[in-house]
């Protein structure tokens, strides 16, 4: 979220390189006031407290454009507040530098150096040499003063890194007015619009020693402090800059306008600090918007790694919260139930164990000086993460960078130093060879050691190519003079050999995002009026050109507010200026492709290197060693005589007048600023942008694409509770809003697959993109219960809620035992016989959680929760019924938390209930390995036959991920419960017995099997007999299931505006059920052809659908519009089937009668082509029914039929076997003269229909042809 404080437009940006000068410090006429904000613990020693600091002066008084906030810049220059010192302890000057992020997200850079001056107001010390008295007093008094004291000296030892003498512990723990000299801290700051740190730094180091040192500086210090504020200006993009200091001359350069953006922080260091993998890490994080906490005691490692991996983010811009340096008064900050990127000082000697942090379910935790980092659960890898590595490491040795604390955290550790052992013996400089020894270079060039390294890396195909440097830097310099020192060279090539390494990745991976943009709207003004109801970016087409392991990365990262503001800008920039990093980096993408002259879709699956390095750094090598501008030189200013005096160790008091305005001459930055204002005002009446200093962040996208802009900045200066109630407040309203956009967006993906077609089909999103918009949901709600936490337990705020919440109502249930029973009502049929109740309750869902062995914490066990209540439609409740037990939501969470807050807790839940409208198979398809108990009932036909049968029944349940193998059903009962692995969505049942006994014929009507666990009820109509001698004579059927919608998504269509799916009509399975009931109407050959075109279609759309969003091939097969039912009622069109001698006749029969007859007949044809062509059909025809009939199954003549078109339909035969049964001369004894089969056109078109079946790999489920051999 980088930015700048200046107005908007070319040039008009004030051009001076410094905007102000502060000094803070102690205000001696106030005193010593205690710093209760920053919660400092009044058993420390008075020394080790700390004490309000004020801004002492600061110059000029006031910038138009970039207003002076006092409290903020005093806030952030002593963070700690005042520190005391006396001269036993170390005293050394520290610098820092931080960040003042505005609401509107421009920014301001602040140059911090603290050190310490001689305290010589007597009221001071006075005051300290009292609150020691009373402090010693306290300490004597109390029964424990023996351990508090030592604990408070260690802590304060600790921060020094001294030892722990019990000598030094005392007089720590005193301070005497006579023996002792009091230091106290004062800080010297400079606010400039760029982060010119390393120019910034040396200024203020050469002042802090104009002070201490025993000559006075050869000027006043106002006149270097006037010089820096009003006569240096800012370089010029693409240029270099030299001013003076008060010693010696400082050097600065910025990038050009191709170049990658500013950034003076050294990354050398932030590598040094993280090491390399965990850096990636980290970065990832990042990119993913997670919360990430840095922690450290020095508050500049804070800036540097903050600074660090935003600047290797390029293109992308981070677009949340930003507090690299968190002040002590603004804990509460942590509480934000938002992404937010922000940096705490630790204490001396507090341990990670103690810090209280509100929530960890999303956080990322990088303890900066102990080289450790915490990760979220299920962090996705960055892309071709060990290339990345490898490419990474290779610049960093190049530069000296040590890699040992690298890689100790690293999984892939001994392949990575494999790669880098290589690189050793291929480096000129030999890894931490100072780079001047090219002597010794030579002398390693013949070492046995290195050519045996070389040889086995060659033999182990470790191969790495390697950057030529053409010979130690050093000694390409030594005739140009440097303008600046060579290790700052170094690092600033350095820095941009890193980050070009970055910004090339997103180069590659980004390559063709500009033809998955959706430019929807016509102009501006409908974009921004319509910008929340627009999809700007195909995502779906995106991924399904990525390739497979890099998806779980991307499929999350093109959901993040940094990715939606990028293609934001990319849309914007058709109305306006384009933003300046969008400007770079599609500059790069048009390079990358004249190189690679490729077509703009192709992908490249290899890993492709940047090839930009050495340009990159011979950019910035020439701008340091030739440099473009000088700035005026100190002189000096018409000052009164006696002002600026000089006094060694003590800063002087500046005279006021003279640093209050800059020259006379300097107004043309005046006038150009008052344009730019008037323009300023203008663009902001004409829209929500805000323009920035080009350099930076140009502009921000308006509300529509974010939380508000006031969720991304707390307001540093003003601390009253008023305005801490109004900032939660819009966090409150910022999550509202969230849940709003994601619940929304979840309906629009579901329903959008197919289920639009009013309500027909499967309304079901599946696998990856379904997956990341629950994860995020996930994470929405661990953020909502996190926020306002009293005390927090665990790291999963929802969870620990649920835990408290099953303790209690446990307690009252063996007091009452009836746990809340919701859900269908008894499911009834003909029969009378039913499916029990199945008891749904919050706890019950828990306790099935808590039962899986393979979750291992409670992130996981809340996520598997949500996606178990989101699969039962029963998130909104069982949430509603968490929330309505207030006394414990009052226990657990303060009054402003967003759960406390009703009219918004209302309609939270209220569009999680609108998430009912659509089928999730969330848990069934993610925990695929579980074992879940199953209960299933058969229902027969008791008007028509015996509810028993004496024969011995089996069952066999198939679904997406496999089957149960034959179950044998006890006799005598229709409902029987087993467990096994999850089986995913239900497809098929076989249904059979063994046809022993008197009662042997079974009609049954239905079978209903349900997973116990996630309460998906799946009815497999049957309406036929099982059993010798009566209907097709079968002993088992392939029953296909369709999901039963629960009694919840009936009530549901009620209420919520979305239709809910439609369900299929339950008619019986098959027209050879007419032969029981006589009742149904025959289809006319209108509807039949029709039937069989629906039939076709959907096998067709199926296949033309992404992989992972395609339902069930079986139903569409063998359903109740499937493809079998539809060839049935084609066969059944004028087919004989009159009861001869009282025996029905199917069309199995027929299909026996053709094979007999060409079994015995011998084709004459007109030439021997179509001869053979008939031979080969007539001969595979008969193998297939010939593999049926012997297969070891005893399967009825319909079910033999059903697998013959299957088979048929798979191998694409059925086409050349149409024709054959047409023209046979069994057809004209079987069938009616009018029957469709022997109508010439009707076939060719039945032909032609099913030829359009031919492209496509038809894969069948295993039951359907379970025993026959073709």
């Amino acid at each position: 979220m980088s930015g700048n404080a200046a107005p908007p437009g070319p040039g008009s940006a004030p051009c001076r390189f410094a905007h102000y000068f502060v000094l803070c410090g102690i205000d001696a006429d106030s005193g010593l006031e205690p710093d209760e904000l920053a919660g400092e613990n009044f058993d420390q020693s008075p020394l080790r407290r700390t004490f309000k600091s004020k801004v002492l002066a600061h110059y000029p008084q006031n910038i138009e454009w970039n207003p002076f906030d006092q409290d903020a810049v005093n806030m952030l220059c002593m963070p700690k507040g005042l520190s005391f010192r006396t001269q036993t302890d170390n005293r050394d000057p520290q610098f820092h530098s931080f960040i003042i992020t505005r609401e509107d997200g421009s920014r301001t850079y602040g140059f911090v150096l603290t050190f310490y001056e001689e305290v010589t107001s007597k009221q001071i010390c006075t005051a300290m040499q009292t609150l020691y008295q009373m402090h010693n007093a306290e300490q004597c008094s109390s029964v424990c003063a023996s351990s508090s004291c030592s604990m408070d000296s260690l802590a304060s030892s600790l921060d020094e890194g001294d030892s722990t003498s019990l000598a030094k512990m005392q007089r720590y723990n005193s301070y005497d007015i006579n023996r002792d000299t009091l230091y106290v801290s004062k800080s010297i700051c400079l606010i400039a619009p760029l982060p010119f740190m390393q120019a910034c730094k040396k200024f203020l180091i050469q002042l802090y020693k104009a002070v201490t040192s025993q000559q006075p500086p050869p000027l006043p210090l106002e006149s270097y402090i006037h010089n820096i504020l009003y006569e240096v200006p800012l370089p010029p993009p693409g240029r270099s800059l030299k001013f003076y200091g008060v010693y010696e001359p400082i050097v600065c350069q910025r990038p050009g306008p191709n170049e990658l953006p500013l950034s003076d922080y050294p990354l050398r260091e932030v590598f040094e600090l993280l090491g390399l993998e965990n850096l990636i890490q980290v970065f990832t994080c990042v990119l993913l918007e997670m919360q990430i906490l840095l922690y450290s005691q020095d508050y500049q490692r804070l800036m540097t790694v903050a600074e660090g991996i935003t600047t290797l983010l390029f293109p992308f811009q981070w677009q949340h919260v930003y507090v690299p340096i968190l002040p002590a008064s603004l804990l509460h900050f942590l509480d934000a139930p938002v992404p937010y990127l922000m940096g705490l000082q630790s204490k001396e000697g507090t341990d990670r164990s103690k810090l209280e942090l509100p929530q960890e379910a999303n956080l990322c935790f990088v303890d900066i000086d102990n080289h450790f980092i915490e990760l979220p659960e299920e962090l996705p890898q960055f892309p071709n993460k060990l290339d990345f590595i490898q490419e990474i490491s290779e610049v960093l040795l190049q530069f000296e960078v040590p890699l040992e604390a690298t890689f100790h955290s690293s999984e892939n550790a001994t392949k990575l130093k494999n790669l880098v052992l290589n690189e050793l013996a291929n480096d000129k400089k030999n890894g931490n060879i100072p780079s001047n020894t090219i002597n010794m270079y030579e002398l390693l060039k013949g070492n046995e050691t290195i050519a045996r390294l070389q040889a086995l890396a060659k033999r182990t195909g470790v191969a790495v190519d390697k950057m030529s440097i053409t010979s130690p830097l050093a000694e390409k310099e030594r005739d140009v003079k440097l303008q600046c020192e060579e290790g700052e060279l170094r690092d600033y090539k350095l820095n941009v050999l890193l980050r070009e390494v970055f910004a090339n990745r997103f180069t590659q991976m980004f390559s063709d995002y500009e033809a998955f943009v959706i430019q929807a709207a016509q102009d501006r003004e409908s974009w921004l009026t319509n910008r929340e109801q627009m999809q700007n970016f195909d995502k779906a087409s995106f991924l399904s050109d990525q390739s497979e392991p890099y998806l779980p990365f991307l499929s999350h990262f093109i959901e993040t507010q940094m990715f939606a503001t990028f293609i934001d800008n990319k849309i914007m920039s058709q109305w306006e200026e384009k933003d300046p990093f969008l400007r770079v980096f599609d500059s790069r993408i048009d390079k990358m492709r004249l190189y690679h002259v490729r077509a703009p879709a192709l992908r490249m699956s290899a890993y492709q290197k940047c090839g930009t390095l050495k340009e990159a750094a011979q950019a910035i090598e020439q701008r340091l060693t030739k440099i473009d501008h000088t700035a005026i030189h100190p002189h000096l200013l018409d000052m009164k005589i006696g002002q600026g005096k000089y006094e060694q160790g003590f800063f002087p008091k500046l005279q006021s007048d003279v640093l209050a305005t800059g020259p006379a001459n300097n107004n043309r930055w005046v006038s150009r600023s008052t344009t730019a204002q008037r323009r300023k005002d203008r663009l902001r009446q004409h829209s929500e942008h805000i323009g920035l200093d080009n350099d930076l962040r140009e502009k921000y996208m308006q509300e529509a694409r974010t939380l508000g802009k006031n969720l991304r900045q707390p307001k540093l200066s003003d601390l009253s509770p008023a305005v801490i109630a109004q900032t939660n407040w819009k966090f409150v309203e910022g999550l509202l809003k969230e849940c709003r956009m994601k619940t929304k967006r979840m309906l629009v993906e579901k329903m959008g697959h197919e289920a639009v077609e009013l309500g027909h089909g499967e309304a079901n999103i599946t696998g990856l993109e379904e997956n990341t918009l629950i994860a995020s949901l996930c994470d929405l709600l661990e953020r909502i219960w996190s926020h306002g936490l009293q005390v927090k337990q665990g790291k999963s705020a929802l969870w620990s809620h649920l835990i408290q919440y099953q303790e209690r109502e446990e307690k009252q249930e063996h007091l009452a035992e009836s746990p809340v029973a919701i859900g269908p009502e008894r499911r009834k049929s003909d029969s009378g016989l039913m499916l029990p109740t199945l008891r749904v309750s919050l706890i019950s869902d828990m306790r099935h959680i808590q039962n899986m062995s393979e979750i291992k914490t409670d992130v996981g066990r809340a996520r598997a929760w949500i996606r178990l209540s989101l699969e039962k439609k029963l998130l909104s409740q069982h949430l509603k019924q968490l929330l309505s037990n207030q006394a414990l939501a009052k226990k657990l969470y303060k009054r402003y938390a967003f759960l406390r807050c009703e009219e918004e807790r209302e309609q939270f839940l209220y569009h999680l209930l609108s998430l009912n409208a659509v089928n999730y198979f969330c848990f069934t398809s993610v925990f695929t390995t579980i074992v879940i108990p199953y209960r299933t009932v058969i229902i027969p036909i008791k008007k028509l036959s015996n509810a028993i049968t004496t024969s011995n029944p089996w069952i066999c349940v198939s679904g997406e991920l496999g089957d149960t193998g034959i179950m044998q059903i006890p006799k005598n009962l229709l409902e029987m419960t087993f467990e096994c692995q999850n089986l995913g969505k239900l497809t098929t049942v076989q249904l059979g017995h063994d046809n022993s006994g008197l009662l042997a014929k079974w009609l049954v009507d239905c079978v209903m099997v349900r997973n116990e666990i996630t309460g998906h009820t799946y009815k497999f109509p049957c309406g036929r007999w099982l059993g010798k001698g009566v209907d097709d004579g079968s002993l088992e059927r392939i029953l296909i299931g369709e999901l039963v919608p629960s009694t919840s998504d009936e009530d549901l269509g009620k209420r919520c505006r979305t239709p809910p799916q439609q369900k299929s009509p339950t008619t019986a399975r098959r027209l050879s059920i007419t032969t029981l009931t006589g009742k149904n109407p025959k289809p006319n050959t209108g509807q039949i052809q029709e039937g069989i075109g629906e039939a076709v279609n959907n096998i067709v759309k199926h296949f033309h659908k992404p992989e992972k969003e395609r339902g069930s091939l079986t139903v569409l097969l063998c359903g109740e519009n499937g493809l079998v039912a539809a060839l049935e009622q084609v066969f059944h069109h004028g087919f004989k089937s009159a009861r001869i001698f009282h025996k029905n006749i199917f069309i199995w029969d027929f299909i026996e009668k053709v094979i007999a007859y060409f079994e015995t007949t011998d084709q004459v044809g007109d030439n021997e082509e179509d001869v053979l062509l008939q031979k080969s059909s007539y001969t595979t025809f008969c193998r297939y029914v010939n593999a049926i009939n012997t297969a070891p199954r005893n399967i009825g003549k319909d079910g033999k039929f059903q697998i013959l078109v299957c088979l048929g339909t798979r191998d694409h035969l059925f086409p050349q076997w149409i024709p054959l049964l047409a023209e046979c001369p069994a057809i004209t004894r079987m069938y009616e003269e009018n029957a469709l089969l022997r109508d010439h056109m009707t076939v060719n078109s039945l032909i032609r229909v099913l030829q359009t079946l031919q492209d496509f790999n038809i894969i069948l489920e295993g039951s359907l042809i379970k025993g026959v051999d073709v």
